[in-house]
């Protein structure tokens, strides 16, 4: 299944894209998705069909949402076991924001290779600034932050261990 986002990302790559603010308002309805998803277990098809009556739908990037939300639902354990190192707590004890929006960044660094890790990472900082506590972004920064040279050992430089 990733190998057909890749390239339906490869092909939205090459100008049929909305702006760049239709990747970010899939990002919002993916972190909305996957928390109703965390707190309700509703299906991510059912999740995707509720979407579609948001008002703020036809800002997103539809295949792009399709392909986050599935994404993430289909590989969360892989995600959580890739992002558990990272936590200061276990990933149940993550409120289901902040957990959310560590799985869309996650799937992003491992799956959406046509993204930047840093766009991943300011994106998930934003999520976390609009959906998360008062300090929640700090937090997502860090875990990206360390978990992307992890998955994207090409791309992002490893930092040195923390003190």
């Amino acid at each position: 299944s990733g190998s057909t986002m890749s390239a339906d990302a490869g092909a939205r790559a090459k100008g049929k894209a909305p702006a760049r603010g239709g990747r970010r308002r899939s990002r919002e309805l993916a972190v909305q998705g996957l928390y109703q998803w965390l707190v309700n277990t509703t299906p991510a098809g059912e999740l995707l069909r509720q979407m579609q009556e948001d008002e703020g739908y036809p800002q997103a990037d539809a295949a792009y949402l399709d392909a986050l939300l599935r994404g993430a639902v289909a590989e969360a354990e892989t995600l959580r076991a890739r992002l558990a190192p990272h936590l200061d707590r276990a990933v149940q004890q993550l409120s289901p924001v902040e957990h959310a929006i560590l799985l869309v960044g996650a799937y992003e660094l491992s799956a959406c290779l046509d993204v930047p890790y840093k766009v991943v990472i300011n994106e998930a900082v934003e999520l976390a600034k609009v959906f998360g506590g008062t300090d929640g972004h700090k937090y997502v920064n860090g875990v990206l932050d360390r978990l992307a040279p992890e998955l994207r050992p090409h791309d992002a430089p490893r930092k040195p261990p923390r003190p």
